[in-house]
C-alpha cells in the first residue's frame, strides 16, 4: 500500500467544497453565508450544525463537534485519513498519486482498506458472473427479468449472482491476490471447524449494501431454491467496516431524493426498494428485515424531517413494527403510516402502478401514528377492559415522547374519540406516565452518579491538592487562564492568517519598510518575551503556521497575486472595450474608465485579503495530524468580536486594536499564573524570613506589571487602601 503525495492532497483539497461534501450526508439549508442542518454526530431536533463554505469548516454549536471535509468523513464514515483523501479524489475526478508507506503506516491502514478492496472485488465478480457465464444469465439474470427488474435498476443497485459452487469466489479472489483473512473477516467466505473455507453466498442472487460514502460494506443474498431447509436470505456479518445498525439499504441511491422531497419512505426489503425506485419513487430505503435501530433513525433524520412507513396488510408484521415506531417519535420526526391493499407489498404494488399512482395512494392513505396505533391495538383488545387499558397506556406512552405539548393535546383529543375515554382523564394519565418515565430516568442518572462517585473514591489514594494546584491539574497541567488566552490568540491567527496589517522598519538603519502580517506580529511579540505556548497541541499548530510562512506562503502568495493581476487586467480590458463601444463623449468615457479602474483595484484588494485570511486555516486543515485538524477547526469556528461587530472594511484597523489586546491578555495570564505559584511558595516558606521577603518582593513586582496590562486592556483596577 502507498501514501498519497502532498501535491495530490493539495489538488484534492483545493477542489473540495465542504458544502458539497457534507451535503452528500446531511440535508443542508442556506442560512446567510453559511448552511444549516441537523448534526449527524448526535440526536437533535433543532438544527445547530453549521457549514461554512468560505472557511471550509463545519461546527455543531450543540455538541461542539467541528472539523473540515476530511475530518467529517473520517468521523462519520470511520475512514482513515488516506481513505478520506481517496474518497474526495474520486468525487472530484482527481487521479491519486501515492508513495510507499512505512511499516507503521501500512499496519495502521491495511486492514480496513483490504476489507473494502475484497468487497469491491466481490462486487465486480458477482456482476461479471451474472453477465458473462451461462449460469449467471440463465439463473441470476433470468430471476431479475422474472421479477420485472430493468437493466437500469440492475446497474444502479449493482445486482449480481454467485455461482452455485462452494469456492468460486474464494478461489477467484485468491488468484487475484486477495488474502483469505479478509475474505473470512468480511463474511464473504466461511471457515468451518475442519478448516475448510467456502463461499457464503453460493447459488444466490446478490444485493450489495453501500454506505453513504458509496463504498460497499456488505452483501445480502437470496436463494432461488425451494427447499425449506435452506435460508431464504443470508447477509454479511458485522465487521470492522459494517455495522447493520448504522446502515439502510438504498440510502446511498436515495439520499438526494429524500433531501429534495423532505421525506423518507421506509419499507422492509431489498426488492421493495428496487421496485419503488424503478417506478420513479426514489426517496425509499429499507431496514432489510432487521429491527429498526436508533442509528438508522438518526440516518434518516439527517436527510428529512418526515418519514412514511409502508406496510402490507399482514397483521403479525404490523404489530411487530409498532415496537420501532416510538424511536421516530422520540427523535422528533414527523411520522405517517400507509397500509397497502390486501395481497400487495411495496414490490408488487410498485410493479403494477406508475409513480404518480404510487405517490397518490401514499398521500391518500397516510395515517398519523397515534390513529394507526390506536386502531391496531384497540381492535386487538376488543372488549376486554384490561387489554383495552393496556392498549390505551401503550398509546399514551407514545404520546409522552412527543416534545410539543400542543401536539400532545391534539393527540389526547384524538385518543378520546377513538377510545371513548374523556380527554381530561387521558391527560391525567399522561401526566402519571410522564412522571414515571422522569422518575425512572432520574433513578438511572443517580445510579450512574453513584457509580462515578465510587470510581472517584477508588482513585482517591492520591494526595489532596490545594485549590490553585487543582485548577492547574484540571486543565491538564496548564493554568486555565493561560490556556484560554492561548486559544483566543490562536483563533485570531487561524481566522486572519497572513492578512497584511501594516508596514514596519526591521531596524533603525533600514531604508525600506517591510509588510507585517498577523502571523508576523504574533511571532514578534512572543519572541520578544521568549514565550512558548504552554499547550502542546496549540504549540504544534503554531509551529505549522510558522513553517507555512517560511516555506509555502511566499510562492503560493506570489502565484495567487499573479493570477489576480491577470484577472484584473482581463477585467479592465473587457470593461474598457465596452466603454468604447458606447461611443460616449470624452468626459463621460474618462469618468467610466476611472470608475472601472477603481472597482477592479477594489476587487483585487478584496480577493488578495480573502486569500491571506483563509490560507492558514485551509492549509492546516490538510495536516495528517488529526488532533491538529480538529483543534484548528474548533478554534476557527469560534464566534469572535471581529466577525460579529465589525464590517469587513474595518477588519484591519480592528485587528490592530484587538491583536495587541490578545497578546497582552496572554502575557498577563502568564504573570497571574506566576503570582499564584509564588503565593503557594510563600505559604510553604515556613519561618525562612529572607525567602519570604524575596517572594513577597517578586509578587509585588509581578502585580504591578499585571496591573499595567489590565490598564492597557481597558480594565478597571481597584487598589485596596493600606
Amino acid at each position: 500500500m502507498a501514501r498519497i503525495d502532498r501535491a495530490t492532497i493539495d489538488r484534492i483539497m483545493d477542489a473540495t467544497d465542504i458544502v458539497d461534501v457534507v451535503g452528500d450526508f446531511v440535508s443542508l439549508k442556506r442560512r446567510g453565508s453559511s448552511y444549516l442542518g441537523l448534526c449527524p454526530f448526535h440526536n437533535e431536533r433543532t438544527p445547530s450544525f453549521s457549514v461554512s463554505r468560505s472557511r471550509g469548516i463545519f461546527k455543531c454549536f450543540s455538541c461542539g463537534k467541528a472539523g473540515n471535509a476530511l475530518s467529517f468523513l473520517m468521523d462519520l464514515e470511520s475512514m482513515s485519513y488516506i481513505e478520506a483523501i481517496k474518497w474526495l479524489g474520486k468525487k472530484y475526478g482527481i487521479e491519486v498519486r501515492e508513495r510507499e508507506l512505512t511499516d507503521t503506516e501500512r499496519l495502521a491502514e491495511a486492514e480496513r482498506e483490504s476489507m473494502y478492496a475484497v468487497n469491491d472485488f466481490a462486487l465486480s465478480h458477482f456482476e461479471k458472473v451474472q453477465r458473462e457465464t451461462a449460469e449467471g444469465r440463465d439463473v441470476g439474470l433470468a430471476y431479475w427479468r422474472e421479477r420485472g427488474i430493468s437493466d437500469a435498476m440492475i446497474a444502479r443497485f449493482h445486482l449480481g449472482y454467485a455461482l452455485d459452487r462452494a469456492d468460486d469466489l474464494y478461489s477467484s479472489a485468491l488468484k487475484a491476490g486477495f488474502s483469505e483473512k479478509y475474505l473470512v473477516e468480511t463474511g464473504l467466505c466461511i471457515r468451518n471447524d475442519r478448516g475448510t473455507v467456502y463461499d457464503r453466498f453460493k447459488g444466490r442472487v446478490i444485493y450489495p449494501v453501500h454506505a453513504l460514502s458509496g463504498r460497499v460494506v456488505a452483501f445480502g443474498g437470496r436463494t432461488l431454491r425451494k427447499e425449506k431447509t435452506v435460508a431464504k436470505y443470508v447477509n454479511s456479518p458485522e465487521s470492522a467496516i459494517y455495522s447493520k445498525s448504522r446502515e439502510l439499504y438504498g440510502l446511498y441511491q436515495a439520499r438526494a431524493a429524500i433531501a429534495r422531497k423532505k421525506k423518507c419512505i421506509l419499507v422492509e426489503g431489498y426488492m421493495d426498494v428496487i421496485s419503488m425506485h424503478q417506478a420513479g419513487v426514489e426517496n425509499v430505503v429499507a431496514s432489510s428485515g432487521t429491527s429498526l435501530t436508533d442509528g438508522q433513525v438518526k440516518l434518516i433524520k439527517r436527510f428529512a424531517p418526515a418519514v412514511t412507513l409502508i406496510y402490507d396488510s399482514d397483521p403479525a408484521g404490523i404489530k411487530a413494527s409498532l415496537r420501532g415506531i416510538d424511536m421516530f417519535v422520540a427523535a422528533g420526526l414527523s411520522l405517517k403510516i400507509v397500509l397497502l391493499p390486501p395481497g400487495d407489498d411495496p414490490d408488487s404494488f410498485a410493479q403494477t402502478h406508475t409513480a404518480d399512482e404510487v405517490e397518490a395512494y401514499i398521500a391518500g392513505h397516510e395515517q398519523d401514528l397515534i390513529g394507526f396505533k390506536a386502531d391496531i391495538l384497540l381492535r386487538e383488545a376488543e372488549s376486554d377492559p384490561r387489554r383495552r387499558a393496556d392498549a390505551i397506556n401503550d398509546i399514551l406512552g407514545t404520546v409522552a415522547l412527543i416534545p410539543d405539548i400542543v401536539e400532545q393535546s391534539l393527540y389526547i383529543d384524538q385518543c378520546a374519540v377513538k377510545t371513548g375515554v374523556s380527554a381530561s382523564l387521558l391527560a391525567e394519565q399522561l401526566k402519571r406516565i410522564t412522571a414515571a418515565k422522569a422518575s425512572k430516568a432520574e433513578h438511572a442518572r443517580q445510579g450512574q452518579a453513584a457509580a462515578e462517585d465510587r470510581r472517584r473514591e477508588q482513585q482517591a489514594e492520591a494526595p489532596v491538592q490545594k485549590p490553585a494546584a487543582a485548577a492547574v491539574a484540571a486543565a491538564g497541567g496548564i493554568d486555565p487562564r493561560i490556556l484560554r488566552a492561548e486559544e483566543d490568540l490562536m483563533s485570531m491567527v487561524l481566522r486572519n492568517g497572513f492578512l497584511y496589517l501594516c508596514d514596519v522598519y526591521p531596524d533603525a538603519e533600514a531604508s525600506e519598510p517591510q509588510p507585517m502580517s498577523v502571523v508576523d506580529y504574533v511571532e514578534c511579540e512572543l519572541r520578544s518575551d521568549d514565550i512558548s505556548l504552554a499547550s502542546p497541541l496549540l504549540r504544534r499548530i503554531w509551529e505549522r503556521v510558522i513553517a507555512l510562512r517560511d516555506s509555502r506562503w511566499p510562492a503560493d502568495s506570489a502565484d495567487n497575486d499573479r493570477r489576480l493581476l491577470r484577472e484584473r487586467d482581463e477585467t479592465l480590458s473587457r470593461g474598457q472595450a465596452e466603454i468604447r463601444e458606447r461611443g460616449a463623449d470624452l468626459e463621460t468615457t474618462m469618468l467610466l474608465d476611472k470608475a472601472l479602474v477603481e472597482k477592479a483595484d477594489a476587487d483585487y484588494a478584496s480577493a488578495t485579503d480573502d486569500f491571506a485570511l483563509h490560507y492558514v486555516s485551509r492549509m492546516i486543515g490538510r495536516d495528517e495530524d488529526r488532533a491538529v485538524i480538529d483543534e484548528a477547526a474548533r478554534l476557527t469556528a469560534r464566534p469572535t468580536v471581529l466577525s460579529k461587530m465589525y464590517p469587513r472594511d474595518d477588519r484591519r484597523q480592528t485587528l490592530l486594536d484587538k491583536l495587541p489586546r490578545a497578546i497582552y491578555t496572554l502575557k498577563n495570564a502568564i504573570i497571574k499564573s506566576r503570582i499564584s505559584a509564588l503565593e503557594q511558595s510563600l505559604a510553604s516558606a515556613g519561618s525562612d524570613y529572607e525567602r519570604q521577603l524575596a517572594i513577597m518582593k517578586e509578587i509585588q513586582e509581578m502585580k504591578l506589571v499585571s496591573m499595567e496590562f489590565d490598564r492597557t486592556n481597558g480594565e478597571i483596577v481597584i487598589t485596596p487602601r493600606m
